[in-house]
């Protein structure tokens, strides 16, 4: 092992949970194979990493950088003075840290850091989550040396020689939660009250509109009921969803605008309402959690639509689509509560779709393209 000592690894992307957190996880990894590794994360300004990357004891650097606007509008006019600054601070990163690797883990971040380090001929791999490749993952896979892929069937989109099947990282607490009865912590932790039922809603680390709707939507339901919602709205939907809830004096419903013990909160759950992105599909199923899966209509190719069909296919969650979320999702929801026999066969089934050691696996591709 003393011949792996002192290397770096730089480990670029986030922007939503969905990419900082099994960053996070391919980090820890790492650090469990070589425990002396140096790892530098590079993130986008203002985003949910500049906050969570610290947290968990890691370093990073943020770049002012942001995502094209989908209709045509000065603002990317913006957007491009932003990317040509991030790729010069990209390429001083780059210089000054001397990384050994770098991996990118999909984001607005990724693409100016893996290009600089490229183009200094640093070997980088990039960590595909979706089942359909996002376009900076695609315009990087010329470069890459590695590339590890989430789903069956990527060689569509990148060359087959570079690619390997880890499966998404999911954070380690909820990969181990399984092995732990975290139920009581978990009651404590959000205030509820034992031997209730509990649904788990999830509107994203921002916010997702169709799901926080089909909450507030269908409050008064929730209020007659004596099912207990722990909610989380996002950050651009909390004072909303609050007035909402207070207005009603709703005791049954738990808000907050982020979660971040989501193994305390899966521990709990009955069901899982949530969008069905590819690390949130990985989560489930390491949790076992019966979802209710509501794509987002918003993404390239519709992806999380085939995300979802992943797991309805197999009997592991119900797929609902967006346009009929606001009036259905909270009925849909507390039917599925009162079918015991189909929540225990969802949760059987869903475990079955776990890919073990996902982040192990992506660190010891990280680890090859090091060398001695």
């Amino acid at each position: 092992m003393s011949r792996n000592r002192n290397k770096k690894v730089i480990i670029s992307g986030g922007g939503t949970g969905g990419h900082v957190f099994p960053a996070i996880a391919i980090a820890d990894a790492l650090k469990e194979r070589l425990p002396d590794v140096e790892i530098l994360f590079v993130g986008a300004e203002d985003r949910l990493e500049m906050e969570k990357v610290p947290e968990a004891g890691y370093r990073i650097i943020g770049l002012p950088v942001e995502g094209f606007k989908r209709k045509l509008t000065f603002r990317n006019i913006v957007v491009v003075a932003k990317l040509l600054k991030s790729l010069v601070i990209s390429g001083r990163i780059i210089k000054e840290f001397r990384p050994d690797a770098v991996a990118g883990v999909g984001g607005y971040a990724s693409g100016p850091v893996l290009r600089a380090a490229s183009r200094k001929g640093i070997p980088i791999l990039i960590q595909e989550h979706n089942s359909f490749a996002g376009l900076t993952n695609k315009l990087l896979a010329k470069r890459a040396k590695k590339i590890c892929v989430a789903f069956e069937g990527m060689e569509k989109y990148f060359p087959g020689e570079k690619i390997t099947l880890t499966g998404n990282p999911v954070r380690k607490e909820i990969k181990e939660m399984k092995e732990t009865n975290l139920k009581t912590e978990g009651y404590n932790y959000f205030g509820l009250v034992k031997n209730r039922k509990i649904m788990l809603v999830l509107g994203g680390s921002l916010g997702a509109r169709t799901i926080n709707e089909g909450v507030m939507n269908n409050l008064e339901m929730i209020r007659k009921s004596d099912i207990q919602i722990l909610w989380q709205c996002g950050q651009y939907y909390h004072e909303e969803a609050k007035q909402a809830v207070n207005d009603l004096a709703l005791k049954n419903v738990i808000l907050a605008d982020f979660i971040s013990r989501m193994d305390l909160a899966y521990a709990v759950a009955d069901i899982v309402i949530c969008r069905a992105g590819a690390i949130t599909i990985a989560e489930l199923c390491h949790a076992g959690k019966p979802s209710i899966l509501v794509p987002s209509p918003n993404v390239a190719e519709d992806h999380q639509t085939k995300n979802a069909m992943a797991l309805t296919g197999k009997s592991a969650a119900i797929h609902l689509p967006d346009r009929e979320a606001v009036e259905k999702m909270i009925p849909l929801a507390f039917n599925l509560l009162n079918d015991i026999s189909r929540i225990k066969e969802m949760s059987v089934n869903v475990s079955k779709l776990a890919i073990e050691n996902s982040a192990g696996k992506v660190a010891e591709e990280i680890i090859a393209l090091m060398g001695d």
